[in-house]
């Protein structure tokens, strides 16, 4: 279980694992403000799981580094090849590392492994007429893991704007 944990201004700070977030409430540094699914219990407590809670004083965001992994690259993408708009299954390098191209958020497309990874190879994509679909992005911050989560809680959809 996740849990959506929001700042004193309401905004996303941070997602983590609802058993984390017993001791803020139990504290009373949060309140929750969206029950769960599934309770937490105690020898004399019972607590609903949180959904989605907010912090009573406002605490700094960290800056986390989403990191670039296929999984990623492909929910970035949602699931689509950068050049034919078919299902991906890989990531591909727009100019490929043998080419000096980075390994970076905004050097890499989901792709499909077939036909269009290995077709495209080695080649920059002028050089076989080819086009992107998409502008890759970094996604960076709690809204970039928001972006790339698989799935969203439906109680969070009010919270994110």
């Amino acid at each position: 279980m996740r849990t959506l944990v929001l700042n004193a201004s309401f905004e996303p700070h941070d997602i983590v694992a609802a058993r984390n977030v017993i001791g803020l409430l139990l504290d009373e540094k949060a309140e929750m403000l969206e029950a769960g699914d599934g309770v937490f219990r105690s020898q004399y407590l019972t607590l609903q799981a949180p959904s989605v809670v907010r912090l009573h004083r406002y605490a700094k965001v960290p800056f986390r580094r989403v990191p670039l992994t296929t999984p990623a690259v492909l929910a970035r993408d949602n699931g689509e090849c950068g050049y034919c708009g078919g299902r991906a299954d890989t990531m591909d390098h727009i100019i490929p590392r043998s080419r000096g191209g980075a390994h970076s958020w905004t050097n890499v497309v989901a792709a499909c492994a077939e036909p269009c990874n290995s077709q495209k190879a080695d080649y920059l994509l002028s050089e076989i007429g080819w086009e992107l679909r998409i502008t890759p992005w970094r996604p960076h911050g709690v809204a970039g893991r928001l972006a790339l989560a698989s799935s969203i809680d439906p109680r969070w959809r009010p919270y994110l704007g």
